[in-house]
């Protein structure tokens, strides 16, 4: 008996979900992520406001952070409907989402450190 324990067919079909995203990182992209104002801004005048991209791209983050960490609520008080999968995937992509903002951030800030530092 085989109580608790996950489906090796769910697995495998986990991880070729997983490989299948992999080989195609762009297709995942929802160009709705930068933000509807910036997007729509971008296309009356042809540029991106930088700080309503910035911001629609933390609340994106931000909100894959509130889907993880509501998923495991719900997971945790025994809802039918969320799978551990679901759960795990929620987190990765939350966790993946705020590792880039971390990197974008740095490089902004060695950006910035490098043109304080250039002599006038």
């Amino acid at each position: 008996m085989n109580t608790g324990a996950i489906d090796a067919n769910r697995i495998q079909s986990m991880l070729a979900q997983l490989k299948a995203a992999a080989q195609n990182p762009a297709s995942n992209m929802n160009i709705n992520a930068i933000g509807p104002a910036a997007l729509k801004e971008s296309q009356q005048t042809g540029k991106v406001d930088f700080a309503a991209a910035l911001k629609a791209s933390l609340n994106h983050v931000n909100n894959a952070q509130v889907n993880a960490e509501t998923l495991g609520k719900n997971f945790v008080l025994g809802d039918d409907k969320v799978s551990l999968s679901d759960v795990m995937i929620a987190g990765q992509k939350a966790n993946i989402s705020f590792q880039a903002t971390v990197q974008v951030r740095n490089k902004l800030v060695s950006a910035y450190q490098d043109i304080m530092n250039m002599p006038v």
